[in-house]
């Protein structure tokens, strides 16, 4: 679980689950390539020093993305893992009832951004000689939910891209593995669903330590897993 001088790109950075992602790399010695539309948003929740590189971009370009992973090179020579960590969430129609724009905004959200990182950065780990990816699907993929459909059918293509990359990868001695969160304790999940008890959930930490491991030499030997983050019981 160490991670001195290697370089970890964050999608999401300045979200919850980014920022507590990018904090537990830190504290590990990793260089961070912090990634998000709006660079304001990732300097107003981590420090400009030598060992972070904020890289505004909109994932759904692909131009964009391959300039991050450009930049990433630059400025530390090397990319050691990518945490896909970008993604939205929307419920409350039927299948029958889905719109299309509903169903593109989480296709784009949680699938294209995806594809578009690891097109970028996945020929870089092949030509250096390994890599780390690590992504983030949903529990609730795993089986189909009323009113969720389109969340549920993004999440679970994660799930099956990365057992598929798992399975292309794994020769090139890249580990390409996903993480399955229930509800994550955010501010924003809190206000939504007062009524609900939020120490049932996945504090963004905890969640953050599960995505190192599966980053870390630790985990070397697991490929194409899904593993389900259900908070404390």
């Amino acid at each position: 679980m160490e991670f001195n001088d290697r370089t970890v790109i964050v999608t999401g950075a300045a979200g919850n689950l980014g920022r507590a992602v990018a904090s537990r790399f830190e504290e590990l010695g990793a260089n961070l390539v912090l990634v998000d539309l709006r660079r304001e948003d990732l300097e107003a929740h981590a420090p400009a020093t030598r060992k972070h590189l904020f890289v505004p971009a909109n994932l759904l370009v692909q131009d964009e993305v391959r300039a991050t992973a450009d930049a990433a090179l630059a400025h530390f020579g090397r990319i050691d893992v990518l945490c896909n960590l970008a993604g939205g969430f929307r419920m409350g129609e039927a299948v029958h009832e889905l719109s299309d724009e509903n169903l593109g905004f989480l296709f784009d959200i949680n699938v294209r951004t995806l594809l578009h990182m690891v097109r970028a950065v996945a020929p870089h780990m092949i030509a250096a000689g390994g890599g780390r990816i690590v992504n983030v699907g949903a529990f609730a993929a795993q089986k189909g939910e009323a009113q969720m459909g389109a969340y549920v059918a993004t999440k679970a293509a994660v799930i099956r891209l990365t057992e598929t990359m798992a399975a292309e990868l794994r020769e090139q001695h890249i580990n390409v593995n996903c993480v399955l969160p229930t509800i994550i304790d955010t501010p924003e999940n809190r206000a939504a669903m007062p009524d609900a008890d939020p120490t049932r959930w996945v504090s963004p930490h905890d969640l953050a330590n599960v995505i190192a491991f599966l980053a870390s030499d630790a985990a070397r030997a697991v490929h194409g897993a899904a593993l389900p983050v259900t908070g404390l019981s």
